[in-house]
């Protein structure tokens, strides 16, 4: 079975999907083909070669004439929606995609995408589905992203989509219908409608489209890590904007998914990869900085360890732990943040343990936290807001959470 994993640790979008499939080897004229089968034209779809945080990406730009304005693209993956694009009914769109000559799956895929987003608007503005009119994801290019990500998924041979959970931002960005919350009302709908994980980065930056969101939602089969498999190929999807400390892209890993190997070792682990630098001339602040951009990054795990160089020089190392098919994003970070002239990495082994993810309520104020054999873990941050909030200790309202963690365990 051919798999398709797709990474969404800087968010996601429509254009950054398709691109993330042409780098991974989809072949652009194949896709285009596909596309040409709706009989839509007016449209360019151009596929550029781009650097996000130095890390080697394909950008995915549909150029769109409609003989009255140019149209911007609706994916500027962390830029402002300010313009209009025309509205276009999901009837019509719907009948486009069902009177057409795609392939069998590439019609099925695209026509789950946009239910799943007509389900969702319509519910939002108390409209019926058929007549939910898109404004961000109802124009041509939108309609080229989902069906030549679909297209791209076909032309890969892909059986089985799964997806990380989805980084989104924070604050309000602008859109057709004015001033709205981020993550937009759309993509959290998308998110509940599948009940799918995703995490807030510290970003104002709408790093989450609709259109991403419910290519994930309505094509993923699972939520998790990447999964055991023969890895075939990498792509690295872009979105238009270079943002600072963070590779503004979506991965995908194409593989075969297969049983372990016996290696006559039954508790071999899960491999990671280890990347470190030495620093003599790093400030603390730019350490923990890092350290947070690593985080962002989508590595497992960062640090900073106290060492003494030559000459008696007080230095640090900064460790990242790391899926190893995402070491070339993770170590651009470690290179860009810190200036370094150089990454080593070690390949080790790690088993991590079950855990699962919920929130509790604690006096009106939601905090997340991790659950595992015995033992409970509070989400610092989230706790941290509900004791300013709330004018208490914070070693109180930690302890009130973990204890209607332990009580949820129990009846679980």
């Amino acid at each position: 079975m051919t798999t398709a994993w797709f990474h969404c640790f800087a968010g996601t979008a429509g254009d950054m999907t398709l691109g993330s499939l042409i780098d991974a080897g989809a072949d652009p004229i194949a896709v285009a083909e596909i596309i040409g089968r709706l009989g839509i034209d007016d449209y360019a779809l151009m596929f550029e070669p781009v650097l996000r945080c130095g890390l080697a990406a394909i950008h995915a730009i549909v150029v769109v004439n409609d003989h009255s304005h140019e149209h911007e693209h609706e994916h500027e993956h962390e830029h402002e929606h300010t313009h209009d694009q025309g509205n276009r009914p999901y009837r019509v769109i719907r009948e486009l995609l069902i009177n057409s000559d795609l392939p069998g799956r590439v019609r099925d895929r695209a026509l789950a995408t946009f239910d799943a987003l007509a389900t969702v608007e319509g519910a939002i503005h108390r409209t019926p589905m058929l007549d939910v009119e898109f404004h961000e994801v109802g124009s041509v290019d939108a309609i080229v992203d989902i069906v030549g990500t679909c297209a791209a998924l076909e032309v890969l041979g892909i059986d089985r989509i799964v997806c990380s959970p989805i980084a989104v931002g924070r604050g309000s960005v602008h859109a057709a219908h004015g001033e709205l919350p981020n993550p937009a009302p759309a993509v959290t709908g998308l998110l509940a409608h599948r009940n799918a994980p995703a995490f807030g980065i510290d970003t104002r930056k709408e790093i989450a489209t609709p259109t991403g969101v419910a290519l994930m939602t309505a094509l993923a089969e699972a939520f998790e890590p990447m999964p055991a498999m023969a890895v075939r190929s990498v792509g690295y999807g872009a979105g238009t904007a270079d943002t600072p400390g963070r590779p503004n892209v979506v991965q995908v890993v194409i593989g075969d998914e297969h049983a372990p190997v016996a290696t006559g070792n039954s508790n071999a682990g899960q491999p990671v990869r280890l990347l470190e630098v030495n620093l003599d001339d790093a400030t603390g602040e730019v350490i923990a900085h890092t350290i947070t951009a690593l985080l962002n990054a989508g590595a497992h795990d960062a640090w900073a360890t106290p060492i003494v160089m030559k000459k008696g020089r007080p230095a640090h190392t900064v460790h990242a732990l790391c899926e190893p098919a995402l070491s070339q994003a993770v170590a651009a970070v470690l290179i860009s943040e810190t200036g370094s002239l150089g990454v080593r990495g070690t390949t080790l082994e790690r088993w991590p343990q079950a855990r699962a993810e919920s929130a509790v309520v604690v006096r009106g104020h939601t905090i997340r936290i991790k659950r595992a054999a015995g033992r409970v873990k509070v989400e610092h941050d989230d706790a941290a807001a509900a004791a300013l909030a709330l004018g208490r200790p914070l070693r109180e309202v930690l302890a009130e959470a973990e204890a209607l963690g332990h009580h949820q365990e129990g009846n679980a």
